[in-house]
């Protein structure tokens, strides 16, 4: 039936394509609101809490006119197109590898920063009649592209229910998702999704990667120098893709609040991890939370209504108490620690960070995710949202994650599937200390199916958002390029200098150079006693086979299989850990200057 209406019915039907789509049991959400408000987020406060202070509220300050885009290209280390006396590196590298809608991006908060920072000097002209009584162009054309948007999605909605997509929908990660999303609104391309009425989890469309034979590349892979050329790429690149949905991100800036510097409840994630470090250096979640998990996980994920059916407030709070007394003593008695509280006091943690999991600048662009006309533009944006958390965040949310579906793997057993779990979940994440008294009733209430919506996402598809996508990757091999060429010219004449003056070769001997050529590849082993090795290369030659052959021939190695790497070093790469999957013949032709080693994987 609702396949009859036509677009101009969209507002109305739109609200219940939506429910009766998600399915998503909401009951459970509120009930789950008034257990956090009855207990009032007071345990973790006060005895044994390091220093005995009460973390105050979270802060969000809005942003004055002009403050945002300049904010914004101040991250993206673009400010000096704004600012010429700031000292910071040419941004013609950056600007030269942008997409047009990255450019376009970047071009339009310029331009705005631009128009505010005219207005702030002319302040004192006297408005001109036409001024005021010009047409508004600007506002007819924004709610022009509303209206084309609320149509898409209402299109798009209507063809869920109408089309069965049984195969996997492969996700293309070598073109910009902007340019992608760009292509959908001006062809109107329409997505058809999975709607098979097996179960509420199954409407998920069934979204794959692409194999890429130069190797898929995941958080943890990339040189930190690398990584901050990726930040930088993938903030004009989330943007852009929000742009062309018309969706206008406003982020709040945090406003730094007193925290406790000590203890484990309502403690800052990096203050906690410094804790840690100081025991277990190289550590990145705390370890508070990586032991509830694993009690969780060890007594049993069958318990019913893991994560929904709360512990009584008064003994989470006396336990909470006494793990700030006793954890890093090793005399808590997790022994005695029953199921329930265990998942009370692991979302306890979460709600009493003093900065929001999602952080307060990105928690309203993760939350406008579901504005996206597509499934697929929405997982795309997480994507881009996750790789824009600050490292401590986005581990921490990824050991979440990944605990959250070993409790969906025991459903038939503890009866929480992936929508029960989503919505118990959702308010502990985006509900940060302070959130319900800065919303209105109706705010809260449009909140709670998105917010629900976003964690089932961050859920269902984990494997495909902790990657980097190959466009970033390849943007990031260009400016390295771009870089190199520029470095070259400004040091032709010393090199020449350097060329005449030196007595031997460098270290790439000649006969190294010209093994690619011949079919084979030479691979080091710095850290082990084979220095060196040589492969042949075929065409089905893979990064794990190489690491076969590496092990079959040291068999003095100590280091398990699982903990060794091939790397790919150099060239237009600074440093990157590739998957076994990666074929050698194909990445050395996209990076034929690079250098080939095995060592320990460093995570």
């Amino acid at each position: 039936a609702l396949a009859q209406h036509q677009p101009g019915d969209s507002v109305i039907i739109l609200t219940l394509i939506q429910d009766s789509l998600d399915e998503l049991e909401m009951d459970d959400y509120w009930k789950e609101v008034e257990n956090i408000t009855r207990s009032g987020g007071e345990a973790g406060r006060g005895e044994g809490g390091g220093e005995g202070e009460v973390p105050e509220e979270e802060q969000q300050k809005i942003p004055e006119e002009g403050e945002q885009e300049e904010a914004w290209l101040t991250e993206a280390g673009l400010a000096r197109l704004f600012d010429d006396s700031l000292a910071e590196e040419d941004n013609a590298v950056f600007l030269s590898t942008l997409t047009r809608s990255q450019a376009a991006a970047v071009e339009r908060r310029v331009t705005t920063l631009q128009q505010t920072l005219l207005r702030r000097r002319n302040r004192q002209h006297v408005p001109d009649v036409r001024d005021i009584f010009r047409p508004p162009e600007k506002v007819w054309r924004c709610a022009h592209s509303n209206k084309h948007k609320l149509i898409l999605f209402y299109q798009h909605k209507r063809e869920q229910l109408l089309f069965r997509e049984l195969e996997p929908i492969f996700l293309n990660v070598e073109v910009a998702f902007s340019e992608q999303a760009l292509n959908y609104r001006d062809n109107n391309q329409r997505l058809k999704v999975n709607t098979g009425p097996s179960s509420p989890d199954d409407k998920l469309p069934n979204f794959k990667l692409l194999r890429d034979k130069t190797g898929q590349t995941r958080v943890g892979d990339l040189s930190p120098l690398d990584m901050k050329k990726v930040r930088r790429l993938v903030l004009v690149e989330s943007t852009a893709l929000f742009d062309t949905a018309g969706i206008d991100l406003k982020p709040h800036k945090a406003v730094k609040v007193k925290a406790k510097e000590s203890g484990l409840f309502g403690v800052p994630l990096t203050t906690l991890l410094d804790q840690d470090h100081r025991r277990a250096p190289g550590t990145k979640v705390p370890f508070l939370l990586q032991r509830l998990i694993s009690h969780i996980e060890d007594e049993g994920l069958d318990t019913e209504g893991l994560l929904r059916i709360p512990g009584a407030a008064t003994r989470v709070k006396s336990l909470c108490q006494e793990l700030e007394s006793s954890f890093y003593d090793g005399m808590f008695p997790w022994q005695q620690l029953k199921q329930h509280d265990a998942a009370s006091l692991l979302k306890l943690f979460i709600r009493e960070l003093p900065h929001p999991l999602l952080t307060v600048e990105y928690l309203s662009a993760f939350i406008a995710v579901n504005k996206l006309p597509t499934k697929k533009q929405q997982l795309q944006a997480l994507n881009l949202l996750v790789l824009l958390l600050p490292d401590a965040n986005r581990d921490t949310l990824k050991a979440l994650v990944e605990f959250f579906q070993r409790v969906i793997d025991h459903q038939a057993n503890n009866k929480m599937t992936l929508n029960n779990v989503s919505v118990i979940m959702a308010p502990n994440i985006f509900m940060f200390k302070g959130f319900r008294s800065k919303v209105t009733e109706q705010q809260e209430f449009s909140m709670a199916t998105s917010t629900a919506n976003i964690v089932r996402l961050l859920i269902r598809y984990q494997n495909l958002l902790w990657t980097i996508p190959k466009f970033i990757v390849t943007q990031v091999r260009q400016q390295n390029m771009e870089s190199q060429r520029k470095q070259n010219k400004e040091r032709a004449v010393r090199k020449l200098l350097k060329k005449i003056t030196t007595d031997r070769p460098t270290d790439k001997a000649v006969p190294e150079v010209g093994e690619s050529s011949q079919g084979f590849i030479r691979v080091q082993a710095p850290q082990f006693s084979k220095v060196s090795m040589a492969v042949q290369l075929t065409e089905e030659l893979q990064a794990a086979d190489v690491l076969t052959r590496f092990l079959s021939q040291e068999s003095s190695v100590t280091v398990k299989r699982e903990e060794l790497s091939l790397y790919e070093i150099g060239g237009n790469i600074k440093e990157r850990c590739l998957d076994g999957e990666t074929y050698m013949k194909d990445l050395i032709q996209l990076n034929p200057s690079a250098e080939w080693v095995i060592k320990a994987v460093q995570r």
